[in-house]
């Protein structure tokens, strides 16, 4: 993972411009490539106002843009925020969001100190649920008709995460090195 560049806003325009892979999402495909432009100063505003992080996903072996993950609405005084991420088709059950969001997850609950992660997701996109549950997540509920999706009105289920039900993956012994953000 890594801090987003001007350089990725054709990428992030493919990417979102496919209509497969936002057809779970409550706005439609991109058709105006100056989308990709106003969606990376919203990821610059984000990390400067310090409401959260939207970082590119890259794949290790090439380099590849393969998509993005985030932690948006930060909320100091609750110590939360939501976790969210796209990716392209090629990227689809490789593992790969499930990494970058458990890199994430790391970060929010060790190094922010947040409380409770929360996600929601289509209750079609049963891919998305997994790659939550896999994660810890809950699923606590239901927004019923919560989203218009291609014009059918569609529900939603909210995922939970909390700091003591975390559990994060066994990693290597320290090597002496300052923490590290999840784009470094």
């Amino acid at each position: 993972m890594r801090a987003f560049v001007d350089t990725d806003a054709d990428d992030l325009f493919a990417l979102h411009s496919n209509a497969h892979v936002l057809r779970y999402w409550d706005s439609p495909p991109w058709s105006d490539r100056a989308r990709a432009d106003r969606f990376l100063e919203v990821c610059r505003r984000m990390e400067q106002e310090g409401t959260g992080a939207r970082l590119a996903v890259e794949r290790a072996a090439d380099g590849a843009f393969i998509g993005w993950c985030t932690l948006a609405g930060w909320n100091p005084e609750y110590r939360s925020a939501s976790l969210g991420y796209c990716y392209g088709e090629a990227a689809w059950g490789h593992g790969y969001a499930t990494e970058a969001a458990r890199a994430l997850l790391r970060w929010a609950f060790t190094t922010l100190d947040l409380n409770r992660v929360q996600a929601e997701t289509d209750t079609r996109n049963v891919a998305s649920a997994r790659v939550l549950e896999k994660l810890g997540f809950v699923r606590e509920g239901t927004l019923r008709e919560d989203c218009v999706v291609n014009g059918e009105v569609s529900d939603s289920w909210v995922f939970g995460l909390l700091r003591r039900e975390w559990q994060p993956v066994s990693e290597p012994a320290p090597t002496g090195r300052r923490p590290r953000s999840p784009a470094e």
